[in-house]
């Protein structure tokens, strides 16, 4: 069962559209949002863990095992600084979890 974090959808913050090559893209950047992000590290307390061999890059999975729900990627992610989860979530790597 899914655990009820409606508040920690990505765009609860605000979102807005900008053009990125030519198509309109929504995004989080530049609204209330960067300062979430900005205090992310103060907001939850931080479970510490490895990527298992079936995790490689693959936080979405993480965020099932932990969360019920695969919607959190975005959040192991941003608490743990990575950009590319195919250059950055390799197994035995260290990773934070938030402990919503």
């Amino acid at each position: 069962m899914e655990k009820n974090n409606s508040n920690l959808s990505r765009y609860f913050y605000g979102e807005t559209n900008v053009l990125h090559k030519g198509v309109s893209v929504k995004t989080s950047l530049g609204t209330p949002m960067d300062d979430f992000i900005a205090n992310i590290d103060s907001r939850f307390n931080i479970i510490n863990g490895v990527i298992p061999t079936e995790h490689e890059h693959r936080p979405d999975l993480t965020s099932n095992v932990f969360y019920d729900s695969p919607r959190f990627w975005w959040l192991i992610l941003q608490v743990n600084n990575i950009n590319d989860p195919f250059e950055n979530m390799s197994p035995g790597d260290a990773i934070k979890i938030p402990d919503l």
